[in-house]
């Protein structure tokens, strides 16, 4: 296998099956869902491939499949952890909400267990 998948894809313009051909840069737009649609159908040639002869050795179609399924399982994979990236930002921006939401509760109750006397002086030193 090539050691740099995407180089040979683009030098070699390889094109994936999904809705008639499309090329690398197009999976990037892809969901993992229609990802995965491609990952089978190579899959399947891959297993019909191999079906046809045990006996001989790999041809460049056979390494053309390969590296298309590296080339759609690493795409995958950087979607699945970017996805994860954005779900672990907002469960903290939830929590750092939740603790604002918190503190302005407490702050309010602060305020409403204060004299009258407290507050009247809190007001003067805000200018009212």
């Amino acid at each position: 296998m090539k050691t740099n998948i995407f180089e040979y894809a683009t030098r070699n313009k390889v094109r994936f099956p999904y809705r008639g051909t499309i090329s690398v840069e197009d999976l990037w737009d892809l969901s993992v869902t229609e990802l995965d649609e491609i990952f089978k159908t190579l899959n399947a040639q891959v297993k019909q491939s191999q079906e046809e002869s045990l006996l001989t050795d790999k041809t460049e179609a056979d390494e053309l499949l390969d590296i298309q399924i590296e080339i759609v399982k690493h795409i995958v994979s950087n979607k699945l952890a970017d996805a994860e990236v954005l779900r672990k930002a907002a469960e903290v921006k939830a929590q750092k909400q939740k603790i604002m939401a918190i503190i302005s509760r407490k702050q309010d109750e602060n305020l409403e267990n204060m004299s009258v006397e407290d507050l009247t002086e809190m007001l003067k030193d805000l200018g009212e």
